[in-house]
């Protein structure tokens, strides 16, 4: 089982390669959108890293494929340009659900 990374910025994909995880950098949604069903098959693949730019491309599809597939975890990550708010992104999940804010 590996990681495999769809990114958006160069930068992000040579630390990832720096790392031992292999990806692709891609800027379009229908590009994206392409490669993550093509990747979602893939029976080697784990966890797909997404950067938060991307994610942002087609949050319904994203949101839809995390409630509905088991595997791979999609996870998504900052790139060294962005001020990502996940922490806030999960509490309001959090929040939503339970009904109680945090």
């Amino acid at each position: 089982m590996k990681f495999y990374l769809i990114s958006d910025n160069v930068d992000t994909q040579l630390g990832m390669r720096l790392a031992g995880i292999e990806g692709k950098v891609v800027h379009e949604r229908q590009e994206f959108l392409e490669l993550l069903e093509e990747k979602m098959h893939d029976e080697s693949i784990a966890i797909i890293l997404m950067t938060t730019k991307l994610v942002q491309l087609a949050p319904e599809v994203i949101s839809e494929l995390k409630l509905r597939q088991k595997k791979p975890l999609l996870v998504e990550i900052p790139d060294r340009h962005g001020s990502s708010k996940i922490g806030e992104t999960i509490d309001g999940y959090v929040s939503e659900a339970i009904g109680v804010k945090l």
